[in-house]
């Protein structure tokens, strides 16, 4: 008899609990329906995502597969619409449109709606391309920020034709700054200063845009590391205060020679040369000779000084003090902090256009 009844009592425990557990599943899909207004409410990805799309495009290219050979290959990459002096520009990569056939690039926006390409200015060394279109008033530019400003670990979101699937979104942070020496698969990018993300970036995320949370573009995704040819969590992106320097001389229609110091460096300054000089190891720039009538010798810099930060950046090496040369505008004063004679000492250089014939 106890035996039944205890059956009894499980039978019934067994039962009451089925609608129990319906209406709190119910009340939980409430609670959550409250939940997520609220936190779609603060979502800014959204936000950030629907402001920077519209400047987005889908770049189609016919590329030639070698040098005098009439093998091609379609690829996709991405690019975004400017404003420089009230006129309209696609930005993108270099490699994402060179070497292509004639009339071999075609550019679409998300609504599909297409655009025609009236001429194409690149410049390899940093590989930045500006493409002139023909319908310009309706496309929407974005809102460039400063590349600059953005810091370690600051989100970001990639936008861009991954695979071809045009106007992907992805999401991630900075993961590190100033990556250089980078041996990428397009040919001669010797002007380095990437951003790294994670922020996932495949083949067709290049020239698309890298967007912070205020909806501003700070970078160009450019590049991975990657040992299976896709994303690993590793991209790499020009910052776009660097691509503006490009831009603005490539619309200038000048060969892309950015501004001019006018030393000669030690490409082997060793540490017991900095050791005389009264370093502790080699850093910097050690000058080994001045142009004449240069920006330098104006500011009456001398060999043996040696150049540690260009206006508060940390020189590494002369192919950074290169770069940092390159990639300020010309006519701009740079702050140098030199060692001279074993005392630090500061001058204010004026840049001037670097000559066809110099290097530096």
């Amino acid at each position: 008899m106890a035996a039944c009844l205890i059956t009894g009592r499980l039978a019934i425990g067994q039962e009451q609990p089925v609608s129990v557990a319906l209406d709190a599943r119910e009340r939980l899909f409430e609670q959550l329906a409250t939940d997520a207004e609220q936190f779609d409410a603060r979502n800014i990805l959204k936000k950030v995502v629907r402001v920077s799309k519209p400047s987005v495009v889908h770049i189609q290219s016919r590329k030639i597969l070698q040098s005098g050979s009439r093998r091609t290959i379609e690829e996709a990459g991405s690019g975004f619409v400017i404003e420089v002096n009230q006129q309209k520009y696609i930005l993108t990569n270099r490699h994402v449109v060179f070497p292509t056939v004639a009339d071999g690039v075609n550019i679409s926006l998300e609504d599909g709606s297409k655009l025609t390409v009236e001429n194409i200015a690149s410049d390899a060394a940093s590989d930045i391309a500006v493409i002139t279109v023909r319908e310009t008033e309706s496309l929407v530019p974005a809102r460039v920020g400063d590349s600059g400003r953005m810091e370690i670990g600051d989100f970001v979101v990639a936008i861009g034709s991954p695979f071809g699937l045009t106007h992907s979104i992805t999401y991630g942070i900075i993961s590190a700054k100033g990556r250089k020496d980078l041996v990428l698969g397009t040919q001669g990018v010797v002007i380095q200063d990437f951003i790294q993300t994670d922020a996932a970036i495949n083949p067709g995320n290049s020239g698309g845009p890298l967007v912070s949370m205020r909806g501003e573009v700070i970078g160009i995704n450019t590049a991975i590391a990657s040992s299976s040819g896709g994303n690993e969590g590793i991209g790499f992106t020009i910052p776009i205060s660097m691509a503006m320097v490009v831009v603005g001389q490539l619309l200038d229609k000048e060969t892309v020679r950015g501004a001019y110091l006018g030393v000669r460096m030690d490409h082997d300054f060793t540490d017991s040369t900095a050791l005389k000089l009264g370093l502790s190891h080699a850093r910097g720039v050690r000058i080994t000779g001045v142009t004449e009538n240069s920006p330098a010798d104006k500011a009456k810099i001398t060999p043996n000084d040696v150049i540690l930060s260009f206006n508060g950046t940390l020189i590494e090496n002369d192919d950074h003090l290169a770069n940092l040369v390159s990639l300020t505008p010309v006519g701009n004063n740079a702050s140098l902090l030199l060692l001279r004679n074993r005392k630090p000492i500061r001058v204010e250089v004026q840049l001037t256009r670097r000559p066809q014939s110099e290097d530096k």
